[in-house]
């Protein structure tokens, strides 16, 4: 692992991510000092997710006790994965299996040892994503499909998107798609993306007196484009991006860089002739 570090970082959180889980004390005094914290992801790269995990079972380990939001939890199993936190224990499967969805194909074996933290230390899990269902409606006819009336107002989503925001995240939509995809899809699906984003700010907005810990994508997590425009508190949030590419400069405060991983091209099979 090496740490790439941008102009705004803290100099002590600097020494943590360079020392990884050995500094401990120094790693929760920077996190409990913020009252949100996001952490980004590589979806299936494997070190990613050690290094992750290994921050954030550092900060824990000594006393900071957020709540953990995470996109892998759908927020219509919030009922659900509330129960299970109460009856299962140490049993971090209990609590998957009694509120997965799977709707995003994830492999569960990252995220156990996520939930196993919460709960040794009983950190409430929230559900911080939209389902994929709710998203497809946001695409087709817009916002009021998936959020509410004063989610919408309070985000100001009747007017147009900031035109940075729509053109950074409609370049994302259009690379994540191979670049295939047809102009008039784009709007929709940059809508759908907002949609997640805004939600996950207000999720992270309602827990932020006890202090939060986002675990998502990178593309959520991006200071520039993703949960950071929509969250309303005034302190700014500590934004970790884990990455294998070089992002923008102004996306994360620290970067933490990965090995890429071996993944056959996704845009293979799309592009070949039928």
């Amino acid at each position: 692992m090496s740490l790439r570090p941008c102009r705004l970082l803290p100099a002590v959180f600097l020494s943590v991510l360079a020392a990884g889980a050995q500094a401990a004390p120094a790693l929760a005094e920077a996190l409990q000092g913020t009252a949100v914290v996001l952490m980004g992801e590589v979806h299936d790269n494997t070190d990613g997710h050690r290094e992750r995990l290994a921050l954030l079972t550092a900060a824990v380990e000594a006393g900071w006790r957020p709540a953990i939001a995470m996109e892998q939890f759908d927020r219509e199993s919030q009922p659900a994965l509330t129960m299970a936190q109460q009856r299962c224990g140490q049993d971090a499967d209990c609590v998957i299996a009694a509120a997965r969805t799977d709707n995003g194909g994830w492999d569960w074996r990252y995220y156990r040892p996520v939930v196993a933290l919460a709960q040794r230390y009983q950190l409430p899990l929230l559900a911080a994503n939209v389902s994929r269902a709710d998203a497809a409606r946001v695409a087709r006819a817009g916002f009021p499909a998936a959020l509410d009336a004063a989610s919408i107002a309070r985000h100001r989503l009747t007017q147009a998107l900031p035109a940075d925001l729509a053109a950074g995240q409609g370049e994302a939509v259009r690379d994540g798609h191979c670049r295939l995809l047809p102009d008039s899809a784009v709007p929709g699906m940059v809508n759908a993306q907002v949609a997640r984003d805004v939600f996950m700010a207000d999720v992270l907005d309602g827990q932020s007196g006890r202090g939060v810990v986002l675990l998502a994508g990178n593309g959520h997590v991006r200071r520039d484009l993703g949960v950071p425009r929509w969250l309303s508190g005034d302190r700014p949030p500590l934004v970790i991006g884990f990455v294998e590419q070089d992002p923008p400069e102004s996306a994360f405060d620290h970067l933490l860089r990965l090995a890429p991983v071996s993944r056959p091209d996704p845009c293979a099979a799309l592009a070949a002739p039928r």
